[in-house]
């Protein structure tokens, strides 16, 4: 099976065109702030496949981890981070980050957001594996949505940003041959250099070097695809948890960003890490809906069906361990009380303070007949965030020319094997920001931006290449995916094992082998396969890694190996 390089044939003669100094897919936090950084000195197109309000960022519960209002305790934030990374993380990423992190959280302030407050400060709480209480959040348990409407307000205040919703990228442009060579099988050539090889500028791929140009995109209300020439494009897309059954990301997060990435020869870093979070809402019928690490760090128990708190049994923390722990331990105390999930004790906090601290919390509840003044909330494990992604150094550049990457969908080696709660929302604020100032602090300011501007030299091409030409009709795609998502969160799931990944490879590839040949119209056969293309590479690294280190947990590997203290790349 061979990975395409383009999902459609096109001549970008024959389509309309847009030019921008600066393009920004995606609009979560890291793409809006490195619009907002670009848009300083450039003009900048930022799309979004939905709605630009529709991403993770907004429905981020938790906070993010912050020691604004006591600098000084930020060597405890770093080492918290370095020490529940299981040796993957780079400390010079991880101090920088955290430490360039609090000026623009105050930025944030300075915009609007409004963190919950106590009498004598910012109204911080702990979440697993932080020891000192450093999360700030918003509206209590509405931290994401609150910076998200912030930031769009801003975007749209600043004349020379162009947001364009409801816009999907099918794939990013290149001017030069890709590297490596993807006729060649995909999920091949796995390499393992060794941790903390470095920082900064990420350099190019081996190989001949693609230089990125801008995008194809696909507007579903006008039913036209568009070419997008930028100078500089930077892939903020978000993450992949819809790849799995059980999730508690939305519909939007298929990994189209990364797996646009691969196709154009980007390395992709440590794919088996998918972060799991140990309490969802787990109802009939009901989304797996995320309730936030906060509940538990204000008081939350852990219980099973007979009422037994068990947490103290696996951790010392408890319930506020680490996350890989915590659902793991979920995992197995619903195998010992042959139960399908277990449940969330709030009914000894006070009802006011549950009213106050987690109103989105209890709206949820309500709808599902809970009360949890009384009832204990059924929750279980569910699909939460990719920790791996597209290999960056801190500044955001790739090993492709003029394309760099920010936020979930890529990896900057600052969570290594596990992400402490709330430090993606830092991570996101403190790259994308990185990143914007970046790409358009490398564009020349005295030359008008045109096509020869941006080395384009003539209608870029991808001529047919025998694939079957569908509009998703041949195939049912609905199908397909939900086969895919059900076999990725029993065989690729929590736990794993090299038999279970096996066969996962072996019905990843035999829908490939039909879908990735079909020449699709539409999001939906695009968004498939982009899932199968990711699915595969997520499941080839977890097969690689023949230890337990983190979120990456093999049954038939259990010991964490200190020669498998190395990154997987692709």
């Amino acid at each position: 099976m061979k990975s395409p390089e383009y999902l459609i044939s096109f001549d970008t003669n024959k389509l309309p065109s847009f030019i921008t100094d600066v393009l920004v897919i995606g609009s979560g936090m890291a793409g809006l702030r490195a619009a907002i950084e670009s848009s300083k000195t450039h003009n900048v197109i930022l799309v979004s496949k939905n709605s630009l309000a529709e991403c993770n960022t907004y429905y981020a519960q938790g906070g993010i981890a912050s020691q604004i209002d006591k600098p000084k305790l930020v060597s405890s934030h770093i080492a918290d981070t370095i020490e529940h990374s299981y040796g993957l993380s780079d400390p010079h990423i991880v101090k920088e980050i955290i430490r360039r992190g609090i000026p623009l959280v105050r930025q944030l302030i300075s915009w609007g957001v409004k963190f919950d407050k106590k009498s004598d400060g910012p109204d911080m709480t702990r979440e697993g594996g932080h020891k000192l209480a450093r999360i700030l959040h918003s509206g209590g348990d509405a931290t994401g949505k609150n910076i998200e409407q912030t930031l769009l307000a801003k975007i749209q205040s600043i004349p020379n940003i162009t947001a364009l919703d409801y816009t999907f990228v099918i794939d990013i442009l290149t001017k030069s041959q890709r590297s490596p060579d993807r006729t060649q099988p995909f999920g091949q050539g796995l390499v393992q250099p060794p941790v903390g090889a470095g920082h900064g500028y990420f350099g190019a791929a081996p190989g001949k070097s693609a230089e990125c140009c801008g995008a194809i995109v696909y507007s579903p209300k006008t039913g036209q695809t568009s070419v997008i020439w930028a100078q500089k494009t930077i892939i903020a897309s978000g993450g992949a948890g819809q790849i799995y059954r059980e999730s508690t990301n939305p519909d939007v997060t298929t990994g189209d960003g990364l797996s646009i990435a691969y196709r154009k020869g980007a390395q992709l870093q440590d794919l088996e890490f998918m972060q799991f979070h140990p309490t969802a809402l787990y109802v009939a019928g009901a989304s797996r809906l995320l309730i936030s690490e906060s509940v538990r760090g204000e008081g939350g128990i852990l219980r099973d069906k007979s009422g037994k708190r068990f947490m103290p049994d696996y951790h010392p923390q408890a319930e506020l361990a680490p996350r890989d722990i915590v659902s793991r331990a979920i995992i197995n105390q619903m195998k010992l009380t042959k139960d399908t999930n277990v449940y969330l004790d709030l009914t000894h906090l006070s009802a006011a303070y549950i009213e106050k601290r987690f109103p989105s919390l209890s709206k949820l509840c309500r709808n599902f007949a809970i009360d949890v003044k009384k009832d204990m909330i059924p929750v279980r494990p569910s699909a939460h965030y990719l920790i791996g992604g597209i290999k960056i150094g801190l500044r955001g550049h790739t090993g492709i020319r003029n394309l760099f990457a920010a936020g979930e969908c890529a990896s900057s080696s600052f969570h290594g094997a596990n992400r402490l709660g709330s430090n993606s929302l830092l991570e996101s604020l403190v790259i994308g920001s990185l990143a914007g100032a970046t790409a358009s602090g490398e564009i020349s300011s005295n030359k008008p931006i045109s096509p020869s501007h941006i080395s384009y030299n003539g209608p870029l091409t991808h001529p047919p290449s025998g694939r079957k030409q569908v509009r998703g009709t041949d195939l049912d795609l609905a199908d397909i995916k939900n086969s895919l998502q059900s076999l990725m969160w029993y065989n690729v799931g929590l736990e794993r094992n090299a038999a279970g990944l096996k066969q996962a490879l072996a019905k990843i590839d035999y829908w490939s082998s039909y879908c990735l040949a079909q020449e699709f119209s539409n999001p939906q056969g695009w968004e498939v396969q982009n899932m199968l293309t990711l699915a595969r590479l997520i499941t080839q690294s977890a097969l690689l890694r023949q230890e337990s280190r983190g979120v990456h947990y093999r049954t038939d590997f259990p010991r964490t190996l200190d020669k498998w203290r190395k990154h997987t790349i692709i």
